[in-house]
């Protein structure tokens, strides 16, 4: 009999970060699937009880903790509120980033600097503090980013965004080296085009949806539940000798 128990995570405790929807709810359902207890850390508190309810039905425990990652107080609250409901975090998914579309020429330093804050800042503060607390307890632990194939292609209408994924690379490499001799690996996840709610409107764009789709040569979006797989893995003590890596889930999109 095959034995898959590298993959059990059965114990560890693991945060997502944006956790209360789209791809960070499903990577939470895979990680809970796989049997970690998750804590989610995110803003909107009516889905975030959804999203706890859901893991909490998958048999694992469950919390929700509001956090602005773009906010050093917060994130850090965010690791104590954990630590204190949990006990301990073996596992961090730093998901949470949003975008919004503008013309290079007219987007606002402000509007640059407010997704900055989340999707650099924010992953950075979120991988610090939780690697400050793994590597205090002896080491060992798993951190990954969630990045985006337009770190590979670039998004004319939206640089700051395609800027900030592409920044989140050099941090994983860099986080990798560091804390490699502490047992702890640091990854990053590239989604493609994938269907939530923040890509509806490229779902719902008929034209733009069949260019996707013949662009792709598994001529599907993705779905959240195509990463659950992947989080497990680089989850779980399968990777442990795999570290500063970047993984598309593209359904071979970026291939051409």
């Amino acid at each position: 009999m095959p034995d898959f128990s590298m993959f059990d995570l059965s114990g560890k405790v693991a945060v997502v970060t944006g956790g209360n929807g789209g791809i960070g709810l499903g990577l939470a359902r895979g990680l809970a699937k796989a049997g970690a207890n998750v804590a989610i850390w995110a803003r909107n508190e009516a889905k975030c009880e959804s999203a706890q309810k859901e893991l909490e039905a998958l048999g694992v425990q469950a919390i929700a903790v509001g956090c602005d990652v773009a906010q050093e107080d917060d994130v850090s609250r965010a690791v104590a509120t954990t630590l204190e409901s949990l006990g301990r975090i073996d596992i961090c998914f730093a998901n949470a980033g949003f975008g919004h579309a503008a013309d290079p020429l007219k987007l606002r330093m402000d509007d640059w600097r407010r997704l900055m804050a989340t999707n650099l800042d924010g992953v950075f503060l979120t991988l610090r503090e939780t690697a400050k607390h793994m590597v205090e307890r002896g080491g060992g632990g798993k951190l990954v980013a969630i990045s985006s194939i337009t770190e590979i292609f670039g998004a004319p209408v939206q640089p700051h965004y395609a800027a900030s994924k592409a920044g989140l690379g050099g941090l994983v490499r860099s986080l990798a080296v560091r804390f490699a001799r502490d047992d702890i690996q640091v990854n990053l996840i590239q989604p493609g085009w994938i269907v939530t709610d923040a890509t509806s409107p490229a779902l719902g764009h008929a034209k733009l949806s069949e260019t996707i789709v013949k662009r792709t040569p598994a001529r599907r979006w993705g779905e959240t539940a195509d990463l659950e797989g992947l989080a497990v893995y680089l989850a779980s003590d399968a990777s442990r000798f795999h570290t500063g890596d970047s993984i598309r889930v593209d359904g071979g999109y970026s291939i051409f």
